[in-house]
């Protein structure tokens, strides 16, 4: 009987999304949340909605959540309604007689303690919803196919800040030291957009051309790092409003970094959320920085956030579109010989992906990052291409203001580029769309048009071999140059280290046998403008001149480098390692080493202090804990590396012990 009413209930389930789509429109959800023992999440709610179609069952997607004092009532009416309502696992279902074109207010209290979406990492609370995970922490409907406007109030702690979507209306201080933020959208949104970030920060304001306000928070150990972090901001945002056509469709714009981020970044309507691992200094700018995540999840305010895709077959809409206009943005402030040699790495991505096999159609919506970003990116290059400039940009804005705030298919914006431009785009449909492979000659012919390219293209030891060694010191790019020193008839040579810090990077990683007349010049590394360089550097000098390492690392001994601290920890690993430097030093300087493995830091830290403790067979008991605690960490990447570095590990005899007193003595805290 049990397993029928089991049954029951997910047939029950079942007929009920069915019955939802077309027949609800949720319009607004209002929140008042806060926090109350660790790790959970509570809030009083109004949910207002619109019935399409006779219907007497309705729910909000809701995971694993608690519910209190629910009230449903008919607005259009003024009545209340009588009801009754079901909890499930993933949703709370209400049942009754809702009536075609009547409005209605759903009221409730609800807690939870989300295992995803919504996690407290340190001093920080931040959201992740990507997809339709917001109903974990948010009672919500996770298709994206349903905008609604959401209006978040947030209570907490008044030393912190709270960022939410759309405009600050007000915080009002309670009592105990706590505020209430409120926010206000102005517009719908899809839920996978909702995002909240509670943490300790400063904030920087400028405005842009149009006057939408452009906030940038930073922690306060990290204002040194704001200009470099946020550079070029309110010029991509300028330019992107004129490039598309299109006013920003929102009131502010926020941006804002966070500890042990899933990803590079997320386009939150108003509210982008980043990994802190893009907020760097003038040097680490040079080598990688925060510009093309900034512009792409910029540009997904427009696309993705102003106008959604339908489902995942056209996820190229989102990404796709991001990724180009971001390098766009990223062109117009690092120019043309830029912008073609992204167009060329991307191609050189694609080809990488379809040589093994896994080549995919831009429709298929189990396509990979590689498809969805850099082949989107690339048919509309091509695209643009084969229409003009003029017919383009049409189609593009009445693309975005015919469907704005709604849902959209492929078929929508290949409608609006066939009017604009008066051709028949079937063929590119299906080359640049359905097809699985890739045009390469399209795309060689396409590149070509770069003067840049063509001579990257040309350039070769072993096509021009009497040019060869004359290449690093003529006037040919940087990026061709560096093209020829990783050539096998290059030879370095002392002139070559006269050029640009990027030349000087590939010299540093090429030339790792530093013969004893380059020492002098070689040494000169060590003071460029670029860690990787540093970090390259230190490393070889340190092995090819015993005699000075002492010298090198005296040099080096304040520098630490990207937020991973890539030129520390190869220094305290080096200082191990050289007996004559500080030897009462070596027990404090391991124990720093062994320090960074500590949940305080963040993982791409943990990450490279574990990677070194490994090579230098010094794994303890503390050590081994923090590792642990990493394989249940809510970040994916530093979850799969702990848990593959445990297997290493254990396969190691001298470990065995150690590790079996470990495991018997921890209790893995499920925040990590």
């Amino acid at each position: 009987m049990r397993r029928l009413v089991s049954l029951f209930f997910i047939l029950f389930s079942v007929m009920v999304s069915a019955q939802q789509i077309g027949y609800v429109d949720f319009e607004k959800i209002e929140a008042d949340i806060s926090f109350g023992e660790p790790g959970e999440v509570s809030g009083d709610l109004s949910v207002r909605l619109k019935i399409s179609k006779n219907t007497d069952s309705i729910y909000l997607d809701a995971v694993n959540m608690d519910f209190k004092s629910l009230k449903v009532k008919n607005l259009t009416s003024g009545s209340e309604v009588e009801f009754d309502f079901r909890i499930e696992a993933d949703k709370i279902i209400i049942l009754s007689n809702f009536l075609e074109n009547y409005s209605y207010e759903l009221q409730f209290w609800y807690a939870a303690k989300p295992k995803t979406a919504l996690y407290f990492v340190g001093e920080q609370i931040w959201t992740q919803g990507q997809g339709k995970y917001t109903s974990n922490w948010l009672p919500s409907i996770d298709d994206m196919n349903e905008k609604i406007e959401f209006d978040l109030s947030v209570s907490y702690d008044d030393a912190y800040q709270v960022l939410s979507n759309g405009k600050l209306i007000k915080k009002d201080s309670l009592d105990q030291g706590r505020s209430t933020w409120q926010y206000d959208m102005n517009a719908p949104m899809s839920s996978y957009l909702v995002a909240l970030v509670i943490g300790r920060y400063s904030q920087k304001t400028e405005e842009s051309a149009s006057g939408i306000p452009l906030e940038y928070y930073y922690t306060p150990a990290d204002a040194a790092k704001v200009d470099a972090t946020y550079r070029y901001s309110k010029q991509m945002f300028d330019f992107l409003e004129t490039e598309i056509g299109v006013p920003y469709p929102w009131e502010v714009y926020r941006q804002v970094p966070v500890k042990d981020f899933l990803y590079s970044g997320m386009e939150n309507t108003t509210l982008t959320i980043f990994s802190d691992a893009l907020v760097v200094d003038a040097v680490g700018f040079n080598d990688r920085n925060y510009v093309n995540v900034n512009a792409h999840e910029l540009a997904h305010q427009w696309f993705g956030d102003f106008v959604t895709a339908t489902s995942g077959t056209h996820h190229w809409l989102q990404e796709g579109f991001a990724t180009y206009y971001a390098l766009l943005a990223e062109r117009d402030v690092f120019g043309e010989a830029y912008y073609y040699w992204r167009l060329h790495d991307y191609a050189q991505q694609l080809l990488a992906q379809e040589n093994t096999g896994k080549s995919t159609s831009l429709l298929d919506p189990q396509s990979s990052s590689v498809t969805f970003y850099q082949k989107g990116c690339w048919a509309l290059h091509v695209l643009r291409e084969e229409v003009g400039d003029e017919a383009f940009k049409s189609a593009v804005k009445n693309y975005l203001n015919t469907h704005q705030f709604q849902n959209v298919e492929t078929s929508d914006f290949i409608t609006e580029v066939e009017q604009a431009s008066g051709q028949d785009l079937t063929t590119f449909v299906q080359v640049w769309l359905k097809d699985v492979a890739l045009p390469q000659d399209t795309m060689v012919k396409s590149l070509k048009q770069s003067e840049f390219i063509r001579e990257y293209m040309d350039v070769s030891c072993e096509t021009y071999p009497a040019k060869c060694q004359d290449y690093l010191v003529s006037g040919i790019s940087d990026k061709a140059k560096v093209k020829i020193l990783s050539q096998e008839n290059y030879t370095i040579k002392l002139e070559d280290f006269n050029n640009s810090f990027e030349v000087r990077q590939a010299i540093a990683q090429q030339l790792t046998t530093i013969p004893f007349e380059y020492k002098t010049t070689y040494e000169t590394l060590l003071n460029d403008a670029s860690y990787i360089t540093i970090e390259t550097a230190l490393y070889n000098l340190w092995v090819n001149f015993p005699a000075d390492r002492a010298k090198y690392l005296q040099q080096t001994k304040d520098i630490y480098g990207f937020s991973d601290y890539n030129v520390k920890l190869l220094w305290l690993a080096l200082h191990l390692n050289t007996i004559e430097y500080q030897p009462d030093m070596k027990e404090a300087v391991f124990d720093e080493l062994k320090s960074y493995t500590d949940p305080q830091f963040g993982f791409e830290l943990r990450m490279n202090a574990f990677n070194y403790l490994k090579l230098l067979k010094g794994y303890d008991v503390v050590a081994l804990k923090n590792l642990i605690k990493g394989t249940t960490h809510h970040n994916w990447r530093f979850q799969k590396f702990a848990k593959e570095m445990m297997e290493e590990l254990e396969s190691v005899e001298s470990y065995k012990e150690i590790i079996d007193k470990v495991m018997n003595q921890i209790t893995v805290d499920n925040e990590y």
